[in-house]
């Protein structure tokens, strides 16, 4: 493998779960408070979307790891999606 490539598999990026996202207004916003809830339009049971770079890559399952959550991962697409959301986090 050359140097470069292994230098560049060594990098890290910020990979996210994305729970659900939901619009709201701005007063709902400025009126948050600790405590408040918002509802969001998923099911508990729907699965979690593995972002990177904000482009969705996968999908999975909350899954517990020690004291931890982690992600099952139920579905990830080809390697060119992958490749292609890295190389706008490093753009």
């Amino acid at each position: 493998m050359p140097s470069d490539l292994s230098s560049i598999l060594r990098l890290e990026v910020p990979v996210i779960v994305r729970l659900a996202e939901r619009q709201m207004k701005v007063a709902d916003v400025l009126a948050l408070v600790p405590g408040s809830i918002i509802e969001l339009p998923k099911s508990a049971e729907d699965a979690l979307d593995l972002m990177v770079n904000n482009k969705q890559v996968g999908q999975g399952t909350a899954a517990k790891v020690g004291e931890n959550f982690g992600l099952r991962i139920t579905y990830i697409g080809d390697m060119r999606s992958r490749i292609e959301a890295l190389g706008r986090a490093a753009g």
